[in-house]
Parts: C-alpha cells; sequence; structure tokens
C-alpha cells in the first residue's frame, strides 16, 4: 500500500517500533485486579488481550466466576483461531502475520502484571504493525455496529457506481490509463501532506482534473484518514466511483465501506490469504463493490491471477521488506504467461506507487497497465485536479 516505511528506518516516528535484531526484553510492571481461572489451553494468555476486571478470590462467588469462564474459553479460542489464520497464511508465502504468534505479552506474577516485549510479538515492519493494530480496531467496532446493523443501513445507503466501467470509460476517451486520484492528508513514511486538508475540496479537484476514480484513506491511527471523509464526499455530490482505501482484514468492514458510499473496496494480498480473498470478492459481488487486488511480487501475482472472479489488480510498486520503490516491478510481473494470462481474463492491472511523472505513466502504460493510483504527487500540489495535467502531459478533463 503507497506511503509505508520500514519500521527499522522510522523508528523516531514510530516509539513502539522495535527492530528485528536480537534486544534486552523490555518489562512494565503495574498493579493488577486478574484472577485467572484454570481453563482450556492459551486461556490464560487469551484473557489478558484486554485488561479484565475481575474481583479478588475471597469476594469472588460461584456464580461470578461461572460467568467469567465462559468468556475468557471464547477469547481463548479467538486467539487460537488467530494463531491458524497465522499458519495458513504462511503456507502460502504470506509473511505478514495476522496476530502475534507468541501472544499476548502479559505474565502474572502474583498480584503484579509483566509485560515483556520480545521478538515474537513485536511486529516486523509497519505494515504487519497496521494490521496488528486494525484487528483490535476492527473487534472493538464489531462490537459497537454489529453486522445485522450494518445491513439495516445499507438499505438506505446510495446506490453503488461502475468502478470498473469508469477505468474502461477513461482508458477508452483518453488513450491513457484511467486515473485513481488518492484523498490522503498523510502517510507513514512522509508524515502530513497536505496541511489544509479538505476532503471534499481535494476530492472534486480531482474530478474537475479528469480522474476517472478516486481513493480514499479511512485509517486513521496512520494516514489520519476517515470513513467520515468518505461519506463526506458521497454526499457532496462526487461522480466518480469511490475506491475506500483501508486494511481490510475481516468481511465486516466491506459492509461498513458500503454504508459510508464505498462503490469499491482494497484487498491486500500480503495480508490476506486466497480463502479469504475468495470470500470476500464474492461479498463484493453480493454488495455491488468493485475489489482491487494489491499484489507485490510473483508470487502473491500467481496466487491472485488464479482467483475466479477478479476484475482488478493493483502492482504495488513498494517492497514491502526494504519499502524502496522501483516502478520496474509493474514491468516484471506482467511479463510473459502472467502478462498474457492477465490479457486473456481481460483483468484491468492498475499501477501503484512511485508515479510522479509523465515518463512513469508511459513506462507503465507500455508494461501493459490500464489503470494507475496516484496520490502524493498530486495531493501536494495547491491545486490537484490542475497536477493531474502535469502527471499525464496534457488536459485528460474532456
Amino acid at each position: 500500500m503507497e506511503g509505508l516505511v520500514s519500521m527499522k528506518s522510522s523508528a523516531s516516528s514510530h516509539p513502539a517500533a522495535i527492530g528485528s535484531l536480537p534486544r534486552r526484553p523490555t518489562f512494565s510492571i503495574r498493579r493488577s485486579q486478574v484472577t485467572l481461572p484454570r481453563v482450556k489451553r492459551f486461556s490464560a494468555a487469551a484473557a489478558s488481550i484486554r485488561a479484565q476486571q475481575f474481583v479478588q478470590p475471597d469476594t469472588m462467588d460461584a456464580s461470578s466466576a461461572a460467568r467469567e469462564e465462559p468468556e475468557i474459553v471464547l477469547k481463548a479460542k479467538e486467539w487460537e483461531v488467530g494463531m491458524l489464520q497465522n499458519e495458513l497464511a504462511e503456507s502460502q508465502g504470506i509473511r505478514i502475520r495476522r496476530q502475534p504468534p507468541t501472544g499476548p505479552p502479559l505474565h502474572y506474577v502474583g498480584p503484579f502484571e509483566f509485560r515483556i516485549q520480545n521478538e515474537g510479538n513485536t511486529p516486523r515492519n509497519i505494515l504487519e504493525e497496521i494490521v496488528w493494530h486494525k484487528d483490535n480496531e476492527v473487534h472493538q467496532l464489531k462490537q459497537w455496529k454489529p453486522i445485522y446493523t450494518l445491513k439495516k443501513a445499507m438499505e438506505d445507503a446510495l446506490p453503488t457506481r461502475d468502478f470498473v466501467g469508469a477505468l474502461r470509460e477513461a482508458n477508452r476517451r483518453t488513450g491513457l490509463p484511467g486515473l485513481i486520484a488518492e484523498v490522503k492528508k498523510a502517510s507513514p513514511s512522509r508524515g502530513v501532506l497536505r496541511e489544509n486538508f479538505d476532503p471534499v475540496e481535494v476530492a472534486q479537484s480531482y474530478e474537475k482534473g479528469g480522474a476517472a476514480c478516486l481513493s480514499v484513506l479511512t485509517d486513521a491511527k496512520y494516514f489520519q484518514g476517515s470513513f467520515e471523509n468518505l461519506e463526506a464526499i458521497r454526499k457532496a455530490g462526487v461522480k466518480c466511483p469511490l475506491l475506500c482505501k483501508e486494511f481490510i482484514v475481516d468481511a465486516w468492514q466491506i459492509y461498513y465501506a458500503r454504508t459510508k458510499g464505498a462503490d469499491a473496496i482494497l484487498l491486500i494480498a500480503a495480508i490476506l490469504p486466497d480463502l479469504d480473498i475468495k470470500y470476500m470478492i464474492k461479498i463484493c459481488k453480493v454488495l455491488g463493490l468493485a475489489a482491487l487486488v494489491e499484489v507485490h511480487d510473483e508470487r502473491e501475482m500467481d496466487r491472485v491471477i488464479g482467483i475466479e472472479g477478479v476484475e482488478l489488480i493493483g502492482i504495488n510498486n513498494r517492497n514491502l521488506e526494504t519499502f524502496e520503490v522501483d516502478i520496474s516491478n509493474t514491468k516484471k510481473l506482467l511479463e510473459g504467461e502472467r502478462g498474457k494470462l492477465i490479457r486473456e481474463k481481460g483483468i484491468i492491472v492498475v499501477g501503484e506507487s512511485g508515479l510522479f511523472t509523465p515518463e512513469h505513466i508511459a513506462y507503465v502504460q507500455e508494461a501493459g497497465v490500464g489503470a494507475v493510483l496516484v496520490g502524493e504527487s498530486l495531493v501536494k500540489q495547491s491545486d490537484p485536479g490542475q497536477a493531474i495535467s502535469g502527471l499525464f502531459g496534457r488536459d485528460i478533463s474532456s
């Protein structure tokens, strides 16, 4: 995903980040009111996922213990499922872990709770940090807005627009890749990109400048985006179809994006196993949404090409290990049999990251892309819509 940076190179901007080299454990100690009953395997670790407010043994009666134990067992099962997800993902070459593999880093000694950080329960890079945070965030949001309330809200949602069709039409009209212009205030690697950020104003400027579709960042913690921005742009009457640019780890997020006005969502192959991608694409088709499936390397590309129903593949030119950007990655992934198979399937390829000049656009178009997703090089300009002409080398608004 555009705008990510290695935790090793950004320790100052991410105080919680810890590099991959071995380090001495760090400790934090606080008084705890937690009493842990004996339950099945993983229960002690799972119980500490969130602070549990239990009473002390001398005041806990049998009925209250009976009420608490099922909740602990449920949390244990949730954590165990997360570990199975990690194992499945690893078998498909996915290096981003959905949850800390060693479990929540909490340990109890008498009335004290110790938090020990080690390599196993510390994110290896910023994308993994984001995914772990997002997993916890979604867990809380699902309690606040259960999925049945989202299905009810969709009855009043505005109808979806044809995201894929808009890209095809822009390509036909201009002879250039259709533009997905990104509404983005900040990124972990670049910090704040636009100080006086008005998402509706930026979106309207993009539309005037000839963008076929828009991408709207909705992650709050790392990109300073929000679902309210997505909703505001849709309600402002912007006609460009909208991509919800979110780190999706749960189908609940797809329903929520639909209630906020999304016409398409992003699925990242570096995070999601094939089964999740297949399942989420089916949900998208039921809801009338398009799915942009993002890949970074040959193995991810081969996985995604083999998934039925994929219409859009985004090639991110940012290396997830080094976080360097190289637009030749697009050409590499579209050469030979892969490119031939993509053309046969009629899949639109979207070039992502590192696109700043007309020469860059020409390079990825020649490689085989039918669309490009661009944010930083546009949103930093005083007039983002006018900047589109500079990116493509000519006016594409008419």
